[in-house]
Order: C-alpha cells, then structure tokens, then sequence
C-alpha cells in the first residue's frame, strides 16, 4: 500500500545553523566594536607614525567587513529559508559570504605587507607613548568581541520525522543541531586580529625602549603574514563546502557504512556533502541478496549526529 498523505511526503529543506538570531544579534554588536575601533587605530596609526597600529587597524577593517557579510547572510538565508528555488536550501549561503571576505582578506593582507615593507626601507618616526596606548584600547576591544562570539552550546540535539513510500528508494529528513562553522570562523578571526594587535604593542615597546624603529614594520609584516594565513584557511574550508567536498575525515562515511554494511548488505555508492552549519546530506545506493525495506536502512542512518537528509536507494542482486 502506499500513503496518499502528503504531509507524510513533503518535508522542508532547513539546514541553518542553532542560535541563528542570537548570533546574528551578537555580531552585530562586534561589527559596531570593531569599526569604532578600526578608525580609532587607522587615524592614530597616521598621526603617531606606527605601521603595525595602521597594520592591525586595517586587519579590523576587514574583520568588519567580513562581519557585515556574514550577518547579511544571515539574514538572506533566515528570510529564504524555505525558498523552494533553493533545491537544498540556504544553509551554504555563510560559506558563500566567508569565502568572497576571505578573499578580500588576502588582497587587504598583500597590501598592508608591501606598506610595512616600504617602512622598512624609508622608516619614519613613532610617537611610541599615544601609539601604545591605543593598541592596547584595541587589543581589549578585539577580546572582548572574541568573548562575544564564543560558542557556549557545544551539546547537540536531535529531533525528527521519518516518512516513506514503498517503492525501493526514498528520503528521510530530520533537524540537527551543529556548530555554526562561519561563527566559528569569525571567532578566530578576532582571536588573530588579538594576536596583531599583541604583536603591535610589542614592536612599540621595543622601538620605545631600544630605539627599535625596524620592529613596527617587521611586525607589521609579521601581521600580514598571519592574516593571509587565516584567509586561505578559510578560503580552503568554505571553498570546499561550496563545491560539496566530502567532509574532512570521512568520520560520517565510515558511520554510514558500519550501520548498513552488515550481512549480505553493501553500499554500491556513496555521496556525503554540507548542506550548512551542521548538517550533512546522504545519498546511499545498497545492493544485497536478501534487501531490507527502506525504512529499515533509514532507521539504521538515524542515530548519526548531523545527518539531517538521507536519501535510499535499494538494488536486489541476483542470487
């Protein structure tokens, strides 16, 4: 018999990550942090001669921006959220904002690295006392913003619905929670741009106590370095998950199979992909003698943190 029900049938493509609006709320409070802070460190990075001041204060300036993407993708993917237009929905939308800020990130890295290196050939003078006092106020701004973004909900939930036909193929859909990686990424952005800031306040004390002028352009090389780093991390992390790389590890494949290959049951074929913050989509091809239902194969796929859309097939071989 089959269900004519469509509510049995139809289901929602919701993948975005726990806590949306709260962390859309608390990185708005960052973004207004970091670019009262931005323009604080820039204008005083001018007036007092300092490279790594202008170097960390441009590193902010691209940590605003970046922000600033990131909530509006919030926003675009909370308002599409069950645009039908979107065959997996909109949780991928934080991945598409991470990777254009991240390539802005690197561009902004290249620049402030060829300034500090024209410091350093062509070093100018440094009013070392305002200087100081200034990389300090933005290096409390840069922890208190990291404070901000922390993730406190490390523990996950699982709830679902299950729904499915008798033909030899089907989906099952359920909600996960996971970690919101581009929240994640934004956390450690402030964390590096903490370290710039440190690093800063470093050179400043050593030009002011040994007449180190050098030490403000190095660091500010230095600080370069760091956020190009950080950029093509995350040039690499959000690029993968745009081109649906199976995921770091194969953890989620190696549960897949330990649940359903047993006895005379194999997976012919398998796709594992990020559909968004913590949620994975499965589509399996099982081939056996002797098949089980498709709901049975689905009940076995439940228990997997994070596997929030599967899809069935089942093949019956020839004994």
């Amino acid at each position: 018999m089959t269900e004519s029900a469509t509510t049995t049938l139809e289901h929602d493509h919701v993948f975005l990550g726990a806590n949306q609006e709260r962390n859309e709320r608390r990185v708005w409070l960052v973004i207004a942090l970091t670019a009262t802070m931005m323009v604080v460190e820039i204008t005083a990075g001018h007036w007092f001669g300092s490279m790594a001041l202008i170097a960390d204060g441009w590193h902010m300036s691209t940590h605003a921006a970046a922000m600033l993407i990131a909530v509006l993708a919030y926003r675009y993917a909370r308002k599409n959220a069950d645009n039908r237009a979107f065959t997996f929905g909109t949780g991928k939308v934080g991945d598409l904002a991470g990777f254009a800020s991240a390539v802005i990130l690197a561009l902004i890295a290249l620049l402030i690295g060829w300034e500090s290196f024209q410091r350093l050939v062509e070093p100018v003078p440094i009013s070392f006392n305002q200087a100081i006092m200034v990389a300090v106020i933005g290096l409390i701004v840069n922890l208190l913003s990291a404070w901000l973004l922390r993730d406190d909900h490390h523990h996950h939930h699982h709830h679902g619905h299950g729904h499915h036909h008798h033909h030899n193929h089907d989906h099952d859909h359920h909600h996960g929670h996971g970690q919101d990686n581009y929240l994640r990424a934004a956390y450690l952005h402030v964390l590096a741009d903490a370290l710039t800031s440190l690093l800063a306040i470093v050179a400043l004390l050593l030009g002011r106590a040994y007449g180190w002028f050098w030490a403000d352009p190095v660091m500010g090389i230095v600080g370069a370095i760091v956020i190009s780093r950080w950029s093509w991390g995350l040039i690499k992390d959000s690029g993968g998950v745009l081109l649906d790389r199976v995921p770091e590890g194969g953890h989620i494949e190696a549960k897949v199979r330990k649940a359903v290959e047993n006895g005379d049951d194999k997976i012919t074929d398998l796709h594992i992909w990020q559909v968004g913050p913590g949620h994975y989509s499965v589509i399996a091809s099982v081939a056996s003698e002797t098949p089980k239902t498709v709901a049975e194969y689905k009940a076995m796929l439940v228990h997997i943190d994070h596997v929030s859309h599967t899809t069935v097939e089942v093949h019956q071989l020839k004994k």
